[in-house]
């Protein structure tokens, strides 16, 4: 059995770690000091990436009516910290050939609207943005640059430097299925000198039922992939999900609270950072496995040399009939029905709690016809090819 996600980066070690390791204030300062000196700023550890941006924010204290530009194919816990900050969005929809936007795209967005004093970019899925030509009109126009590393830690831009190297802000997120899976967690680096020294706010503590969720997520799901095949897993997945006791990266009916993120997942994410290299090794040589054995008639968003410098978080292909691809590799044990993304603020059932108002058709386009196959450490070599082999079937 194959998933995109359900605990998929994770192992029966690090399930036991997560369900008994401990954590202390050193775990927190050794994390902290390890940001620092990769990406060159003043570090707060967060418990979720969109408190990170909703942290930035604060830091930057934008007057109201103010506005942040966004890339139009995006996760909904990107808008939400710059709704609930009181300032205004702008989509700047994807380019050709690619799942982020260009630095034309911005350089004619800021002339049309003046209100825009910063642009979040996220490397959509690994894949680097333009960042040499965003940042120059950034720098141009007097523009915040904040990158969001969810999809790309250790991601390198094609001039060579990695991504986080570029930003006065960088977000990053440790939650579920990102490249730094720690269940949950984030953090902001602020890399601009003239915001190292303004006052932050207190953070609060992460409540018990959250903590405890976030200790047995690994184990849960580590069971129900291994019993899914018997059907345990299947009735195990329904049975915990219907509790409300399976952890969950979205919560829209919570407002964004800038909570501490606990001492246990400082330790598991550093351990995360220490397994990176390798992590993305293995990664890049499943994407180079679909792009080598994928046919020809199927489109793959990227061009292979793309990949070598990607995280390639998964890996993205786009399909006119796509549930009935699903559908089709489910029979096999394939499931990748969770598509990142299926709308340009997704999940699609979140769109309509945005402002998005078909801003960006070229997004609209590509997230109905968005399939992402698997990277991570638990698809192997041979499993890869077998999904090649049951697409390229389907096909024909």
């Amino acid at each position: 059995m194959v998933f995109n996600s359900l605990g998929s980066n994770y192992t029966f070690s690090f399930a036991m770690k997560a369900l008994f390791g401990g954590g202390n204030k050193a775990d927190q300062i050794k994390l902290e000091k390890y940001l620092a000196d990769r990406y060159s700023g003043k570090v707060t550890l967060l418990y979720k990436g969109r408190e990170a941006i909703a942290l930035a924010l604060k830091v930057l204290n934008f007057s109201k009516g103010s506005c942040v530009a966004i890339n139009g194919y995006t996760c909904y816990a990107v808008y939400q910290p710059i709704a609930e900050a009181g300032l205004k969005t702008e989509y700047l929809d994807i380019a050709e050939n690619s799942l982020h936007f260009s630095a034309r795209e911005l350089s004619a967005a800021v002339e049309n609207n003046p209100s825009i004093k910063a642009v979040i970019i996220q490397n959509t899925l690994g894949y680097a943005c333009d960042i040499e030509g965003i940042s120059e009109v950034c720098r141009q126009r007097n523009v915040f640059l904040i990158e969001d590393l969810a999809h790309s830690v250790g991601a390198v831009y094609k001039n060579g430097r990695e991504a986080g190297s570029f930003g006065d802000f960088v977000i990053l997120s440790f939650s579920q299925d990102k490249i730094i899976d720690a269940v949950s967690g984030g953090a902001l680096i602020v890399r601009n000198k003239k915001y190292m020294d303004v006052p932050l706010p207190v953070l609060s503590s992460v409540n018990l039922k959250h903590r405890l969720k976030d200790r047995f997520y690994p184990n849960f799901t580590y069971k129900i992939r291994k019993e899914y095949a018997i059907g345990l897993g299947k009735l195990q997945h329904k049975f915990l999900k219907a509790l409300g006791w399976l952890s969950q990266p979205m919560g829209t009916s919570e407002k964004i609270v800038l909570r501490k993120l606990p001492a246990w997942q400082c330790r598991l994410a550093l351990g995360c950072f220490m397994d990176l290299d390798k992590n993305i090794a293995h990664r890049k040589s499943i994407a180079q496995t679909y792009q080598n054995n994928l046919g020809p008639n199927i489109a793959k968003v990227y061009s292979a040399d793309k990949i070598v410098l990607s995280t390639n978080l998964r890996f993205p292909i786009l399909v006119k009939n796509r549930e009935g691809l699903i559908s089709y590799l489910k029979n096999y044990g394939i499931h990748i029905s969770d598509i990142w993304y299926d709308a340009p603020v997704a999940p699609a059932k979140y769109t309509d709690k945005s402002s998005y108002n078909h801003d960006c058709p070229k997004a609209e386009n590509v997230s109905r016809e968005m399939l992402n196959l698997p990277t991570h450490i638990n698809v192997s070599q041979k499993q890869a090819e077998g999904i090649c082999y049951l697409i390229n079937t389907w096909f024909r």
